[in-house]
């Protein structure tokens, strides 16, 4: 029996912590910060997939030092009472030559990570567990379909990046107004749609849904990777396998957050 030329590869990988210091912040757009990171460990730092996670590690204000965890069975176990706040975030680069990595902040009000990121100077520190896992896309689709907010954005953006050029995309991208919508490096036949929330409120998974349904998809074998508010992600996800008939096994949703819930996790991370 042939193998299938189109599947999803599940790889797993050695489970690490590293302290890393910021050498340099950016910020691309109003409510989004570049921040780079360098650590002499990152030398082996592995992400296969451009929707792979780190564990993110903030330090408390005016905490100089991060605990150091233990790796256990089910993960990084720090002393008792000494975990950090943490969260999950795209490796947007990685260079292991450099020994950096750059991660992309969304900057929305106070919360352990934005209000980090904001104040976030060279030199500071803070700690990236992972990414555990990627689930790797094997052989070339005839499209590939990207649906996300802003939170997805880092994912969507370094996937269209890392495309062959030839590549036929479609991205359906929303951000809370024009001044976030970023120059992305995209293959030539590249339709990117970008929503622009115009100062209303986060979560509405109709807004990119009714988008979605208004798109004609290309004929042939499409990929599809859906993410950010996790009612969206279900809705999009639905509407390409129940009313379109797309293979389950080619479409990717995940719940990156929850509007209404402050620390949502739905098993997407790694």
């Amino acid at each position: 029996m042939n193998a299938p030329t189109r599947f999803v590869e599940r790889v797993r990988h050695e489970l690490k912590f590293r302290v890393a210091t910021v050498t340099k912040t950016e910020r691309i757009t109003p409510k989004m910060v570049r921040i780079t990171l360098a650590c002499d460990d990152f030398a082996t730092f592995t992400s296969l997939a451009y929707d792979d996670h780190c564990k993110v590690f903030f330090p408390k204000p005016g905490q100089t030092e991060l605990p150091i965890p233990e790796r256990g069975e089910n993960g990084l176990k720090f002393p008792v009472g000494m975990r950090p706040e943490a969260r999950d975030y795209t490796p947007r680069f990685f260079d292991n030559e450099a020994k950096t990595l750059t991660l992309d902040f969304v900057l929305h009000g106070e919360c352990p990570a934005a209000s980090w990121a904001e104040r976030a100077r060279p030199g500071d520190t803070i700690g990236v567990g992972g990414p555990r896992g990627s689930f790797v896309v094997r052989g070339v689709f005839d499209w590939y379909l990207l649906v996300g907010d802003e939170t997805a954005l880092p994912a969507i953006a370094r996937r269209i990046e890392e495309l062959p050029r030839d590549t036929t995309v479609l991205a359906v991208i929303e951000v809370a107004d024009n001044a976030e919508i970023q120059t992305l490096s995209a293959p030539e036949n590249a339709q990117i749609h970008w929503l622009s929330r115009e100062g209303a409120e986060p979560g509405d998974a109709n807004r990119l849904l009714s988008t979605v349904k208004t798109l004609t998809l290309p004929s042939g074998a499409g990929y599809a990777f859906i993410a950010g508010e996790s009612q969206m992600s279900k809705a999009v996800r639905a509407y390409l396998v129940d009313n379109l008939g797309h293979n389950p096994d080619w479409v990717k949703a995940a719940g990156y957050w929850q509007a209404g819930t402050e620390d949502f996790d739905d098993g997407h991370a790694h």
